[in-house]
């Protein structure tokens, strides 16, 4: 809770006035509680777990009606119809009820400990994008490990094997998983800001754009204008992808986010090797093809 009663007080508490983000967010915070600002982290992960994936909805229906974006589709075999997509929602807000939000709601003990601050002044995009680069970083690093874990004998066939129900990931699956799942793999998601704590509104940020990275990854289409195909050593959903069609039997492609890691400990290999076959097919069936074109009948 912001320690003030007025603007006027802050402002004198500060030596300077508060820029109009910070009046807004003194006006709507001032009076509640920092466990009330947290548990906005529960609507927030809704409203991404809700929204975030209804334009590749809309894509995969389109393509499976028309053939639209059929060029983009990384198993172009699959096909997932509305009620396909709407029962694995279902399945999704079952376990966001059941365990996300309770997890939220008894993990802010935590937050005090390593503390995350809800007040003034607020993060500049100067301190902001510094510490999201290094929670991106570390839930990478992190998860890496939690993954491979997943694919041992033990892990997969008592835990990770669900999120693998889908051999061709959709936007709705990405957080479609075991319960325990789930629990584990919020160790990597926090261990950033327990490292270098910021702001509530910086981890809000943070764990809003680690999910709808997430659903981009498993979303199943490689589209060549999305934004972070201009970021370093990004997986993406292609990359992804792979990991998903080789399924229980993937050492491959483990990285969450960025690439580093799979290809410093080699688990990139059977991904690599697959990718330059396909390649060389390609390059022989152009070849074929011009080939065959320049051959006239009599």
């Amino acid at each position: 809770m912001i320690p003030y009663v007025t603007v006027e007080e802050a402002s004198f508490a500060l030596g300077r006035n508060l820029t109009w983000l910070e009046t807004v967010w003194f006006d709507y915070s001032a009076t509640k509680s920092d466990y009330y600002l947290y548990c906005h982290n529960i609507l927030f992960l809704f409203l991404v777990f809700s929204l975030a994936p209804i334009p590749l909805v809309f894509v995969e229906l389109a393509r499976s009606v028309s053939g639209w974006f059929d060029r983009y589709k990384i198993q172009p075999k699959v096909n997932y119809s509305l009620s396909d997509m709407f029962g694995c929602y279902k399945d999704v807000m079952k376990m966001f009820i059941l365990v996300v939000g309770p997890l939220q709601l008894v993990s802010y003990p935590s937050i005090q400990m390593i503390g995350i601050r809800s007040g003034l002044p607020l993060p500049t995009l100067s301190e902001m994008l510094p510490q999201l680069f290094v929670y991106f970083l570390i839930e990478d690093y992190t998860n890496y490990w939690v993954h491979r874990f997943f694919h041992s004998k033990w892990g997969y066939e008592n835990i990770h094997r669900v999120h693998h129900e889908y051999t061709a990931p959709t936007g709705y699956a990405a957080p479609y998983a075991h319960w325990a799942e789930v629990l584990l793999l919020g160790i990597p998601t926090f261990m950033g800001p327990a490292i270098a704590p910021g702001h509530m509104i910086t981890f809000w940020l943070w764990i809003a754009l680690r999910q709808i990275e997430a659903i981009e990854t498993h979303s199943g289409y490689d589209f060549p204008w999305s934004p972070t195909k201009y970021i370093p050593f990004y997986g993406g959903a292609e990359y992804h992808d792979y990991h998903h069609y080789v399924g229980g039997q993937s050492q491959s492609n483990f990285a969450s986010v960025f690439t580093y890691c799979d290809y410093v400990y080699g688990t990139e290999k059977g991904y690599r090797f697959q990718k330059k076959l396909l390649e060389q097919i390609k390059e022989s069936s152009k070849k074929s093809n011009k080939h065959n074109g320049g051959i006239k009948s009599d």
